[in-house]
């Protein structure tokens, strides 16, 4: 049995996949919102702000811990960080 570590817990309450739900997308967690959302929106330029406003049943302790979780929101906050230097 493996063990579950404090990211497996946060992540479980960050995004979730229910084939109930958004026909087994990964969404945010407690809400219909596919993670897929968020991914095309930086991608188009928007920003975390508009997003959050476009989808308010997203909490932002949400969005930005699934940023610094997954692979994508990693390279989104290194060439955002990029940019700013």
């Amino acid at each position: 049995m493996a063990n579950s570590g404090p990211s497996d817990i946060l992540l479980k309450r960050v995004v979730q996949r229910d084939p109930d739900i958004h026909s087994g997308d990964l969404v945010f967690t407690g809400t219909r919102v596919p993670v897929d959302s968020l991914v095309g929106y930086l991608k188009g330029g928007h920003s975390i702000e508009e997003f959050l406003q476009d989808f308010p049943t997203v909490e932002r302790w949400q969005l930005e811990s699934y940023l610094e979780l997954s692979p994508q929101g990693l390279d989104f906050l290194r060439a955002r960080d990029e940019s700013a230097s």
